[in-house]
């Protein structure tokens, strides 16, 4: 295994596989002090205030002069703000679809949709009816009542997703907008064969606006009450297991069937991002969206602080100017957003990035942008907004994963696949969450939460293109019902979380 990597002929910096000591020649290369595992190395001298490159982009600065062979970090690198070109729609092509080729086992609704689980979902207006919907899904917990489902095998759980908000803000304007758009979302997931919602009875986010925002109506799959209407605690808990009860039978009718791959919606995440990740996970995580555009599918990439530096990558594939101007909305509404909460882009990467050998954001972005294949940019959705078009798009959201994450299955996603340099751990009920490591080291240490290991690239026993095929085809697997490791652990319910938009009083 060679120990540095460069990226680009255009590079002034190459990236170490090991830690390296000084004394060591790498690529003809004298290495001048320690140099960790997944950092940067120069490969000539830069000058103070001149450009950093990495991928043949500016991933920054110099902030004092770097000598070759020196490790280049936050101690001698910094941010640098430059002109992007945005060049919409030059690198737009022609991308072949077809959608017979390739299948997984889904559950088909009675609408068209098609599910990757069958779940009963419990959702709350309010964080005041949290402890009543989590008692009336413990009820079916099957770790701890196993006969509450015996008799229903083809139902995958009775879930309950409260949340932290609803209350304390305006009833109307963007933070209720917001959150009404994604507990609307969650409820006609198709994951979700049934939902109850529940809540208090005197929030700002009553039920009956939460309905209408969606155009929907009570039924045998949408049941709702209070517990201020029902009479208490315990009298909601018993008429919610009731309610849950009546939902059951039809829930496991269900049968899973062939279905073609063209209903796969994957959200694609990086959280605990390292140096690797633009090497390894996130390509090859790409090479597996391009295979899942050509068979019709979707992909939806976020994280709208983590393509910043990048965007232009993306705008230059976008079907239209008016899609990649979208694109560049959403950036300048960041900006803004940042400006306003005394707040600057560069705050992300988190420490953990860095100690990964990640420094600026715009390292972080030219990294995070290569999940998203080599397609072409088809739309730009706002936060848990319905995603309507085919192949790669963009929806916007913060860069936190639980939240990112909570927007891409609000918006449609029934998969998540999700890569990581540290060992994040995660989980996305109702949408099973996949998960990628970025080395070998975390592999072997973390093996237990990661379904797939993509530092074999390092290592050179695999290539980004095989490991895309093989990313691609766990999708599927994962998509037909096979548990992944978070969904074995019991992780998603805890992690939903609504975008907390607007001002809490």
């Amino acid at each position: 295994m060679k120990k540095t990597i460069r990226l680009h002929a255009n590079d002034n910096v190459i990236i170490a596989t090991e830690q390296l000591m000084q004394g060591n020649t790498e690529d003809g290369i004298a290495i001048l002090g320690l140099v960790p595992a997944g950092h940067k190395i120069a490969t000539v001298d830069i000058a103070k205030d001149s450009p950093v490159r990495r991928y043949n982009q500016i991933i920054g600065k110099a902030t004092r002069d770097i000598r070759a062979g020196q490790h280049v970090h936050t101690h001698n690198m910094t941010m640098m703000d430059f002109e992007r070109d945005y060049d919409f729609g030059s690198h737009a092509k022609d991308v072949p679809v077809n959608e017979n080729t390739d299948q997984f086992m889904g559950y088909v609704r009675p609408d068209g949709r098609v599910a990757t689980r069958n779940f009963i979902g419990i959702l709350t207006s309010v964080n005041c009816s949290a402890t009543a919907a989590k008692a009336i899904a413990d009820h079916f917990r099957r770790d701890i009542n196993p006969a509450a489902l015996a008799d229903f095998p083809n139902v995958d759980g009775v879930v309950a997703l409260p949340h932290a908000t609803g209350c304390g803000h305006a009833a109307e304007g963007l933070f209720v907008e917001t959150l009404r758009r994604t507990l609307v979302g969650y409820a006609k997931h198709p994951n979700f064969h049934s939902v109850l919602m529940v809540g208090l009875g005197c929030e700002s986010n009553q039920i009956s606006a939460i309905l209408a925002s969606g155009n929907m109506k009570e039924s045998v799959n949408l049941q709702t009450f209070t517990i201020q209407d029902t009479g208490g605690t315990a009298k909601t808990v018993a008429k919610g297991i009731a309610v849950v009860k009546s939902m059951l039978p039809a829930a496991n009718e269900v049968q899973r069937e062939p279905v073609s791959a063209s209903h796969l919606t994957v959200g694609l995440q990086c959280g605990g991002s390292d140096g690797y990740s633009g090497i390894t996970a996130n390509p090859a995580l790409g090479a597996a969206v391009d295979r899942l555009v050509r068979a019709g599918g979707t992909a939806i990439l976020s994280e709208t602080p983590e393509i910043y530096g990048a965007e232009h990558l993306l705008t230059q594939r976008a079907v239209s100017r008016e899609v990649g101007e979208k694109l560049v909305a959403r950036i300048k509404w960041w900006e803004d957003y940042c400006e306003r909460n005394f707040a600057e882009m560069n705050n992300n990467p988190s420490a953990g990035n860095k100690a990964g050998g990640l420094t600026t954001i715009l390292e972080k972005s030219l990294g995070a942008v290569a999940k998203a294949g080599t397609t072409n940019l088809n739309d730009v959705y706002e936060y848990a907004q319905p995603v309507t078009a085919k192949g790669m798009v963009f929806m916007d959201s913060p860069g936190f994963d639980p939240v990112s994450a909570t927007g891409q299955v609000a918006s449609g996603a029934n998969l998540i696949c999700f890569t990581t340099g540290r060992g994040s751990a995660y989980g996305c009920t109702p949408s099973p969450s996949l998960k990628l490591s970025t080395n070998n080291a975390l592999w072997q240490r973390q093996e237990e939460d990661i379904d797939i290991n993509c530092g074999t690239i390092i290592s050179g026993e695999e290539t980004v293109d095989s490991l895309g095929e093989k990313i691609y085809r766990m999708m599927l697997d994962s998509a037909s019902g096979k548990k992944t490791k978070s969904e074995l652990h019991g992780y998603g319910q805890n992690e939903f979380a609504p975008w907390p938009l607007g001002v809490t009083m």
